[in-house]
């Protein structure tokens, strides 16, 4: 496995495992995959992996600015998908391994993730990459007109105490 920059020509294969992740009604509240435009101007440019094997990408990740005030500049939140047909060979854990060393890299001090609790394999894998869980946040959202609770984590880097 070979992680990488993640390039504009990754965009179909980034899609396609977004989109099979909105499958699962555990990866995101999202309904349906942005446009390249969109995802290019949501995401930092320079916290964008890829994990390809044998030449296939078999999982992406990326950080997204939690907010435009200048107070909030080093914190970030965290997007790790893995393509199904990859899941349960450490491709996550890398990928978060590797985006939290580009974010203490960015000089980012927080990274933080919003995770529904039945996606037990996600939650497992920010665990292990450091990540504490602060709380439940109950009924944040509604997904397919259902309230969903997130559990929030976040990794605070000890590069900058």
């Amino acid at each position: 496995m070979e992680i990488r920059k993640l390039l504009v020509t990754d965009w179909d294969q980034v899609k396609l495992i977004y989109e099979k992740g909105i499958a699962t009604g555990n990866a995101t509240f999202q309904t349906s995959a942005p446009s390249w435009e969109e995802w290019d101007q949501s995401h930092l440019t320079s916290c964008r992996i890829a994990a390809e094997i044998d030449g296939v990408l078999a999982g992406w990740a990326a950080l997204t600015p939690v907010s435009s005030r200048c107070v909030y500049a080093g914190v970030a939140e965290v997007s790790v998908y893995v393509d199904p047909l990859y899941s349960g060979k450490g491709i996550g854990l890398s990928l978060l391994n590797k985006l939290v060393t580009l974010s203490e890299e960015e000089g980012l001090w927080t990274v933080q993730a919003g995770i529904f609790p039945e996606n037990k394999a996600s939650l497992r894998i920010h665990e292990k990459a450091g990540f504490r869980i602060l709380g439940i946040r109950e009924k944040i959202g509604k997904q397919n007109g259902i309230w969903r609770d997130t559990v929030l984590l976040e990794r605070r880097s000890k590069l900058f105490n």
